[in-house]
């Protein structure tokens, strides 16, 4: 039988994961700006690999996939309105690198950012923001459906 947790350690896991909510609430507003791990630790009080663990542990995926996930559903939405060039969307949404952002996109959507553009232009037109955020969510951790061969 194993023991029961402790007030102390209780209370601690509730400090904790008052923190990971914080850091994922600052990734959800601050997506666009540059964020890593070693900051959002530092700003929590906890270690990079003590954030990381927790984190997963949480939510399900790394702070790092968070935000990447955080970053294509923006890009995904300004895509659609067919506005900016891949390149510009890519840098819109907090992304520094072309090939990171690609290939990203294309885990978590099943097709690169520039398919993706000439596929969903005004896809989502005349349905209402909330219901176009859910249809056009991406799927996490590289489970987007690969074509099958002509």
């Amino acid at each position: 039988m194993s023991p029961r947790p402790t007030a102390a350690a209780a209370t601690v896991h509730l400090r904790d994961l008052a923190r990971l909510r914080r850091v994922r609430d600052r990734i959800d507003r601050e997506y666009a700006l540059p964020l890593d791990v070693e900051a959002l630790a530092r700003a929590a009080g906890m270690s990079a690999g003590h954030l990381s663990r927790q984190f997963k542990l949480a939510y399900g995926e790394s702070p790092y996939a968070y935000l990447m996930t955080r970053r294509i559903e923006r890009a995904m939405a300004l895509l659609r309105l067919g506005e900016q060039s891949v390149t510009d969307v890519c840098f819109a949404v907090g992304c520094s690198s072309l090939g990171t952002f690609s290939t990203r996109f294309a885990e978590l959507v099943g097709m690169p950012p520039s398919v993706y553009q000439r596929q969903h232009a005004a896809a989502t037109v005349g349905l209402p923001s909330c219901v176009a955020k859910q249809v056009t969510r991406p799927i996490r951790n590289r489970e987007a459906p690969v074509p099958e061969p002509a």
